[in-house]
């Protein structure tokens, strides 16, 4: 116990002789090797085949639940297709491309937003309205089809 103590002092102190942007660094390779040490002592002493088995089954459980956990929960299916996309890192920036605002014609606007020709400002802005309810992104919904019914949106109110 004693020696656990000495240890942790002395690293105490090499971290705060560290300048600020050096001590994450630091403890990250601490901690790694701290965890590298525990496996090789539990590894000598004949202990580490618990760990083992008790790291495999929760691999394994992750892996089995995730489709189910990504399905319930369309944030974190949007957060983990950003990591993918992103090599493991979020960058705030809007992935895919820009919705063109010269494809969409009024006749193709219409049919988005599923009113008539005749349809009044307000017809659009509730038909609008029902239908980004339905796909907005936030909510599962499609972001290519949000685009679509903005863009419809746009167009018709424009027009």
């Amino acid at each position: 116990m004693l020696v656990i103590v000495l240890a942790a002092f002395f690293w105490i102190s090499a971290v705060l002789k560290k300048q600020p942007h050096e001590r994450k660094q630091y403890i990250q390779k601490s901690a790694w090797l701290g965890l590298a040490l525990c496996f090789i002592i539990l590894a000598l002493t004949g202990r580490l085949s618990w760990v083992l088995a008790a790291l495999s089954v929760s691999v394994a459980s992750v892996l089995r639940f995730m489709p189910v956990i990504l399905r319930y929960a369309p944030q974190l299916q949007r957060l983990w297709v950003l990591w993918r996309n992103n090599q493991g890192g979020f960058s705030g920036k809007a992935q895919g491309k820009p919705v063109n605002k010269s494809t969409m014609t009024v006749d193709e606007a219409y049919k988005v937003l599923g009113v008539n020709a005749s349809a009044t400002r307000q017809e659009i802005i509730e038909a609008h309205r029902k239908l980004i309810l339905k796909n907005h992104p936030d909510r599962g919904g499609s972001s290519y089809l949000a685009a679509q019914i903005n863009q419809a949106k746009d167009i018709l109110l424009k027009k």
